[in-house]
C-alpha cells in the first residue's frame, strides 16, 4: 500500500488534532462538567438495554460518576433503566432520576445531547446508529463514550473519523475497547512492543462464541423485532465479525501497531436458525505490514466452549492472550501473567484453588481512565483507533461476502451504506 493511495492516514488525523488543540482555550475546570471539580461527573446513557445498563453501572461503581439522564426508544427499557439506577445510586445517598431527565422516542438522542444536567454521554444503541448519535453528542459539546463498533459500513467509519477531528483537544471521545486497559494485556503489549518475541512472523486470532439468544417478542411488529433483536441482523450490527469479533481484531491492531493491508476470507450460515441474516462463522487470512499473516476464525452458534484471544509468533518466541485465562510469552524472554488455565490442572496453582481472568479489571480500568481524562483535562480521542478497528473487521467481512481478496485501499473506496429501513416514528 502506497502512502499516496491511503485515504485515511494517521498523520492527517494527528495534524488535525494538533491544529484543533492549538486553537482551543483552556477554561476553568469547574466548567468542564458544569459543577465543582470534586463533584461526580454526570453521565447520560443513550440506549438502556443490557449492555448500556451494565456499562453505566460500571461507571457508577468503578469511577464514581452519577447517572443523571437516560434515553431510549422503548418505554419498557427506559423504565427498567430508571428503576435500576435509582436503586443503585440510592445506596450512595443519591435521589431518584428526575422525570424531566428521561427521554423516549426517535428524537431522544437529540434530547439527551442537549440536556443541561449531563457532562458525558454513553452511547449504547445498536451500532448502525453510532455515527449519527456520536455526531449529535460531540456537536452538543458533550464528552462521549461510544460502544464498539463505531460504524457498520465504510462511510460510517469515515464519518466517525471526521467527528473525532472536531472533538480533538476539547472533548474526550472513548470507544469501548476495554481489553486495552486490562493489566495483563497492557503488560503483554508492552513486552511485545519492546521486542520480547522478536521480529513478527505470523499469528492467529479467534473468537468462538455461542449463539446470542434473544426474547421472542410475540406481540411486536416485524420492525420492532428487527430492532430489539438487532444483534441478529447485519444492517444493524455489521455482522458478527464487526459487532463481536472486532475485539480480537482490535487486539491484533494494538499488538502489531497498525491495521492490515489485505484479507482473503470466507463465511457461512450453516446451523443458525434465528430470523436474522448474520453469518455463523468467518475464516480469514489477514496480512499486516511486513507480510505478517494472521489467520482468523470465529463462530456464533450453538453452545461451543467459549474462547477468544490472539497468538503471535516471532523470531525469539510467541505470545498467547486469552480472555479468560492464559496470558504469557514463551521463548527467549519468557513471561507469564500467572492466570493459569481454568480448564485444566493449572486451576490448583493458587492457594484458593481459583484462577483470575485476564479481563477481570478491564472494564474498571477503562472507565476510571476515561473519567480521569475528563476531570484531569487530558482528553482522550479514540475515534481513529475505533474506526480503524471497525474497518479491519469490515475488510474481513467484505472479502468474505465477495469471495475475492480485498485490500485496505480497495475497502476505503466502498460507498455501500447499510440501512435497516425501519421507521422509528412508527415504533414510538
Amino acid at each position: 500500500m502506497t502512502q499516496k493511495a491511503r485515504s485515511i492516514r494517521r498523520r492527517d488525523f494527528l495534524k488535525a488534532t494538533a491544529a484543533t488543540t492549538a486553537g482551543f482555550t483552556i477554561i476553568n475546570p469547574r466548567s468542564v462538567r458544569g459543577s465543582q471539580a470534586n463533584s461526580a461527573v454526570r453521565l447520560g446513557i443513550l440506549g438502556v438495554g443490557g449492555r448500556g445498563t451494565a456499562v453505566g453501572s460500571g461507571f457508577v461503581t468503578n469511577a464514581g460518576v452519577r447517572v443523571t439522564t437516560l434515553a431510549d426508544l422503548f418505554a419498557d427499557q427506559l423504565e427498567a433503566g430508571r428503576a435500576h439506577f435509582d436503586g443503585l445510586q440510592a445506596k450512595a445517598g443519591a435521589g431518584p432520576l428526575a422525570p424531566s431527565q428521561l427521554f423516549r422516542g426517535p428524537d431522544c438522542y437529540k434530547q439527551i445531547a442537549d440536556a443541561k444536567d449531563v457532562d458525558v454521554i454513553q452511547i449504547s444503541t445498536p451500532p448502525y446508529f453510532h455515527p449519527l448519535h456520536l455526531e449529535a453528542v460531540v456537536g452538543a459539546g458533550k464528552h462521549a463514550y461510544c460502544e464498539k463498533p463505531v460504524a457498520v459500513d465504510v462511510p460510517g467509519a469515515k464519518r466517525v473519523i471526521e467527528i473525532g477531528k472536531r472533538a480533538a483537544g476539547r472533548l474526550s471521545l472513548d470507544v469501548g475497547f476495554q481489553i486495552r486497559k486490562a493489566p495483563p494485556m497492557v503488560e503483554l503489549e508492552k513486552r511485545i512492543r519492546q521486542g520480547a518475541i522478536g521480529a513478527h512472523a505470523c499469528g492467529e486470532a479467534f473468537y468462538y462464541c455461542p449463539h446470542i439468544d434473544r426474547p421472542a417478542w410475540p406481540n411486536a411488529s416485524p420492525d420492532e423485532q428487527h430492532l430489539r433483536n438487532w444483534a441478529w441482523y447485519r444492517d444493524l450490527s455489521g455482522d458478527i465479525v464487526v459487532e463481536q469479533n472486532i475485539h480480537v481484531l482490535d487486539m491484533c491492531n494494538w499488538f502489531l501497531r497498525g491495521h492490515p493491508v489485505k484479507a482473503v476470507a470466507s463465511c457461512a450460515r450453516k446451523v443458525r436458525t434465528d430470523t436474522g441474516d448474520c453469518k455463523d462463522n468467518f475464516n480469514a487470512v489477514v496480512t499486516y505490514p511486513g507480510d505478517v499473516q494472521v489467520t482468523f476464525g470465529s463462530t456464533q452458534f450453538g453452545r461451543p466452549e467459549f474462547d477468544a484471544g490472539v497468538r503471535l509468533f516471532g523470531a525469539d518466541g510467541s505470545s498467547e492472550s486469552h480472555y479468560d485465562w492464559r496470558v504469557k510469552i514463551a521463548g527467549k524472554h519468557a513471561w507469564d501473567a500467572g492466570l493459569g488455565d481454568p480448564r485444566g490442572a493449572d486451576r490448583q496453582n493458587s492457594a484458593s484453588a481459583e484462577t483470575r481472568g485476564a479481563l477481570d479489571e478491564a472494564d474498571a480500568e477503562k472507565q476510571k481512565a476515561f473519567v480521569a481524562s475528563i476531570t484531569g483535562r487530558s482528553f482522550h480521542n479514540e475515534a481513529l483507533q475505533g474506526a480503524e478497528s471497525a474497518l479491519t473487521a469490515m475488510l474481513i467481512r467484505n472479502a468474505a461476502y465477495s469471495g475475492t481478496p480485498l485490500t485496505w485501499d480497495e475497502l476505503l473506496t466502498s460507498t455501500e451504506v447499510y440501512d435497516p429501513k425501519i421507521s422509528l416514528a412508527r415504533l414510538s
